[in-house]
């Protein structure tokens, strides 16, 4: 409906100039100033016109349209990088929420299995519970025989190994995160070329000649950093949130020792 009106309004913007031309020429004798009022308003009417088609657009045909005008290929590159970074991030987004467990609540599972099953029931309920401190917790009770210091040196261990699980992909989301506004650039630079190749053909400065290039070099410019913030807020949150489970692994490994020292001292 939107663009049937925009159509209706060119066209009457068009019926109107050709109205105003032949009137102008059937009234030989009008005044310059009445031609410059007529000129006023055939301007204010085309801006009118190209406001109503603008607002017409949908927000996928202004973002096609900025994708051509920037230069498929740079914006392509930028777009690929948009892909993998946002499939890196979710992909942790997903791993780190599954990783998150309630360790207060496990520590109360392993303590009351020990005092019920000893070390065995412990370990069945590691193995039936999700997360990275379950699988410290399982890895250090399975050594309970050799002793707490192996039992200790266990947890740090696995704890080390789990925390290099947690920050696996980041390394690639980061790399993403700096290349985004490098093609960016990149397309800024060759806008630039290409606006002063022009002017050098030309041999002449004039808005129209430069202004494809600027508008290339703006257009991936803004591109490239919209993709680098959207890709930083994400590894914000992955680094953020891996501390977080860190912080709770080394607190319930402390809190796990303690429990074997006790359960041990009352064998």
């Amino acid at each position: 409906m939107k663009r049937l009106f925009a159509l209706i309004a060119v066209f009457g913007m068009l019926f109107f100039m050709a109205s105003n031309v032949a009137l102008a020429q059937d009234e030989p004798a009008a005044t310059p100033e009445a031609t410059a009022q007529q000129v006023d308003q055939t301007v204010d009417q085309e801006e009118q016109a190209a406001a109503a088609a603008e607002e017409g657009k949908s927000l996928h045909s202004q973002l096609k349209q900025k994708f051509i005008e920037g230069g498929p290929t740079f914006m392509s590159f930028v777009l690929i990088t948009l892909i993998l970074g946002l499939a890196f991030a979710i992909e942790r987004v997903l791993y780190l929420n599954l990783a998150t467990s309630n360790t207060k609540k496990l520590l109360a599972k392993v303590e009351e299995a020990l005092e019920n099953g000893g070390v065995e029931a412990a370990k069945d309920v590691c193995r039936n519970t999700r997360g990275p401190v379950a699988s410290i917790f399982y890895q250090g009770l399975d050594r309970f025989d050799h002793g707490i210091d192996v039992v200790e040196k266990t947890v740090i261990s696995y704890g080390s190994v789990q925390a290099g699980l947690l920050e696996k992909g980041l390394s690639w989301i980061a790399l993403f995160i700096a290349l985004a506004p490098m093609l960016g650039f990149m397309g800024t630079v060759i806008g630039m070329i290409s606006a002063f190749d022009a002017i050098e053909v030309a041999g002449d400065i004039s808005p129209s000649l430069v202004a494809n290039g600027i508008k290339i070099a703006l257009i991936t410019t803004v591109t490239g950093l919209i993709v680098a913030i959207i890709l930083q807020i994400f590894y914000n949150y992955c680094v953020a949130k891996i501390d977080s489970i860190i912080n709770n692994m080394e607190d319930a490994s402390i809190s796990l020792l303690d429990l074997l020292v006790k359960h041990n001292m009352k064998k």
